[in-house]
């Protein structure tokens, strides 16, 4: 049983709050002036927390739903609350903002800042086509399309009024100028999602800026439709400039005050230029373009790092923007370019502006996503070796755990707390309890028969649609008559595996060699489930053909296994189905080439579930293996090399990782249909060891400590609380 909400209202009515900026709805009136005090005192020094996607869909996290079902608030006499009660209760639940990883990674450090009363907004922009539907034809591959979607009718998220225009959205004016140093003026509507703590006394405002409006000019409306747009270079790099340039203008319209900018990946790097050219104009005035040196421009940058807080989530070199500085001489103003000739200069290739090194340079923080990926980093940008830390990735444990796993722990004494402390699974006895090892076992159990369903209801209506659309389903599964050997069964053992696709993420590396999979599995007469999904990049190509591989490879296993092995790809991956399928496989599987994946907080949700991994030791599972007790390592783990950052296909190290991969499977197997009870302490082993350490509230503790944040003396020991579970930078 969820625990009520510690939120004090005798109404649905009293969750509708207002301001100058519109009426909103989830938290009281005095939450919502707290929190909106808080965000605007001059003395505040709240975050900007700033990145190109955010994932937060409230179909797999949603307080607000939660206490109106529980209060049975689902009826009003007002219309006006009727509306936002059926908009809550029945409206759409998503928010097709993010691509993957990076932005569910933002989404769930909001909601961690919200449990812990933290003084942050977000910015991003609004994509009105998302970021793309995928389509599957087990031919063709991945079809993209654009994503249909209704803001308005989406629960917690709400566009904001102008003061003084009641009724009209609010706009916000932002300039650009072009290669005549000639302004343009960009327009965008602003909209605020409402990022709600679980007890729905506290919330981090989202703002998300919506460009695709009449009075923009048409490029960018054009550049602000689709998240990572890659039309042409002169789109990435505008989408860019679009959200970096906004931070400003918005925190100064809404009233905010700003003491520290998080750059959640460098994306938002233009707001640095801003601050440097507002430093150089309060210094020299604002005729500074023609009278600012060089040490001016480095003076100026050195206060406006003071401001910024830098992650970096990726040593793969297409994830770091670079721009040709032709290409930023037609579109940005001259002062612009001696500052990024200064700042953003790249030894490797002259020619270009390299934003990654920019917002390396301009910092007063700066911090990887893993240990390994810490020293990569150093090794990559050797220059700033100094000031690189790590903080490793976390994530939300309340949005990710199960609903039935979450009811065993709820049920366990043992356990008490643990919704707002994950530190709690530490000292827990848990692991010799029969009651809780028994309710644990049974949870995994109908947390697998879930995700079964779910696969075998895509599989049946994939047939009957087959003869209805030029689609061919992408399963080998779905072109067999219907019955047992069509279906998936509940409490096979199932590996899943859920993430973009791209060649160094190498998701068909455990197919490398199938008839050598499929005699460990019929020497033994194991039964294996191969869950997949995930999209890739639309410009990908490469990455799009590793996905027709995982299609091509579902036959001829299923064949050779005679049955044994039966792969699946699912299509449309999103939050739900990531949900779905961290909970409901028996390990999740990990198969990059080390050390090119930065983190994978994948991994970390099916540990939040108690699920083993099954990985190479890349990213957080160097930290997270824990010598066995958590699940397995297979693969490459000598000294990082100059070929250990290449993505070129004769570096991948696939026979040799497969290979490693063989050697390892029938252990796993073994284990789990033979000594069920000691793969069950895998679970428990998780539960312990890697809870408390990654999710996002240990995580948001440590970036507190490179926000110089102010905080009331509860707020900061509860916090400095979750600091003391973990120290990502630890050489120990």
């Amino acid at each position: 049983m969820i625990p009520k909400k510690s939120v004090n209202v005798d109404s649905a009515e009293e969750l509708i709050c207002t301001s100058r900026f519109g009426t909103f709805f989830g938290v009281p009136q005095q939450v919502f002036n707290r929190v909106w005090q808080a965000l605007s005192r001059p003395d505040s020094g709240s975050v900007a927390y700033v990145s190109m996607e955010i994932g937060a869909d409230p179909d797999i996290f949603h307080p607000v739903q939660d206490f109106l079902r529980e209060q049975a608030y689902t009826k009003s006499e007002n219309p006006a609350l009727l509306r936002l009660l059926k908009k809550y209760l029945n409206g759409p639940r998503k928010v097709p903002n993010y691509s993957g990883g990076l932005g569910v990674l933002a989404g769930d450090t909001l909601k961690s800042f919200a449990d812990l009363h933290m003084p942050v907004f977000a910015v991003s922009l609004l994509y009105r086509e998302g970021y793309f539907s995928q389509l599957v034809d087990s031919r063709v591959g991945q079809i993209d399309q654009a994503t249909q979607w209704s803001p308005e009718a989406t629960p917690t998220l709400f566009q904001l009024e102008d003061p003084e225009q009641p009724g009209q959205p609010l706009e916000l004016t932002v300039p650009f100028f072009n290669e005549y140093d000639h302004p343009t003026l960009a327009k965008a509507h602003v909209w605020m999602k409402m990022e709600i703590s679980e007890e729905m006394d506290y919330f981090v405002p989202e703002f998300l800026l919506d460009y695709s409006i009449p009075s923009s000019p048409p490029w960018v409306r054009e550049a602000g439709l689709r998240l990572y747009s890659a039309k042409s270079d002169i789109m990435k790099a505008n989408q860019r400039r679009m959200l970096g340039s906004g931070v400003l203008p918005l925190a100064e319209r809404l009233g905010l005050t700003i003491g520290t900018i998080h750059l959640n990946e460098q994306h938002g790097v233009a707001v640095t230029l801003h601050l440097i050219l507002r430093q150089l104009e309060k210094k020299l005035g604002t005729d500074c373009h023609n009278c600012m040196s060089d040490q001016d421009i480095l003076a100026a940058a050195e206060e406006a790092a003071k401001r910024i807080v830098y992650t970096i989530h990726t040593p793969v070199k297409a994830g770091h923007d670079r721009f040709a500085r032709s290409l930023y001489t037609g579109i940005s103003h001259a002062t612009c370019h001696r500052i990024l000739d200064l700042l953003a200069n790249d030894a490797d290739s002259p020619h270009e502006y390299n934003f990654t090194a920019f917002a390396m340079r301009v910092n007063r923080a700066v911090n990887s996503v893993s240990r390994l990926h810490r020293d990569v980093t150093r090794k990559q940008f050797p220059e700033f070796a100094q000031k690189i830390r790590a903080v490793t990735n976390g994530v939300h444990h309340l949005t990710w755990i199960s609903s039935a796993r979450a009811a065993v722990f709820d049920s366990t004494d043992e356990l008490f707390g643990w919704r707002d402390d994950p530190g709690i699974f530490v000292q827990a006895e848990i692991g010799n309890d029969p009651v809780f090892l028994g309710k644990l076992q049974q949870a995994w159990a109908e947390d697998n028969r879930t995700l079964v369903n779910y696969v075998n209801r895509m599989l049946s209506e994939h047939r009957s649609r087959m003869e209805e659309t030029w689609i061919d389903p992408p399963n080998y599964l779905s072109h067999l008559r219907q019955g047992e050997t069509s279906q998936l069964s509940p409490g096979t053992f199932t590996i899943g595996f859920a993430r973009r696709f791209s060649t160094y993420k190498r998701a068909d590396l455990i197919f490398e060699d199938i008839p050598a999979l499929a005699d460990i599995l019929l020497k033994n007469n194991w039964k294996v489930n191969f869950l997949f999904a995930g999209k890739a990049h639309p410009q990908d190509e490469p990455g799009k053909s590793v996905l027709k591989l995982i299609l091509d490879n579902q036959e001829e296993l299923y064949t050779r296994s005679k049955g044994l092995a039966r792969l699946l790809f699912i299509p449309g991956y999103d939050m739900r189905i990531a949900r779905m399928m961290v909970a409901g496989v028996h390990t999740w599987l990990n198969s990059p080439k080390r050390p090119l994946e930065a983190s994978g907080t994948s991994g970390m949700k099916a540990a939040m579930n108690g699920v083993p991994n099954l990985s190479v030791m890349d990213g957080w599972w160097v930290e997270g293996y824990h010598e066995g007790q958590t699940g397995w390592k297979f693969g490459y783990e000598g000294p990082l090399t100059a070929d250990s950052l290449s993505e070129a296909p004769e570096t991948l190290l696939y026979a040799e990782d497969s290979r490693s991969f063989y050697a390892l499977l029938p252990k796993v197997l073994e284990m789990f249909y033979d000594r069920p009870d000691e793969y069950l302490q895998l679970a428990v082993s998780n539960l312990k060891l890697n809870v408390p350490i990654f999710n996002t509230h240990r995580m948001a503790a440590e970036y507190v400590r490179k926000y110089n944040l102010r905080l009331d003396p509860e707020t900061a020991a509860r916090i400095e609380g979750f600091a003391r579970l973990y120290k990502s930078d630890s050489c120990d």
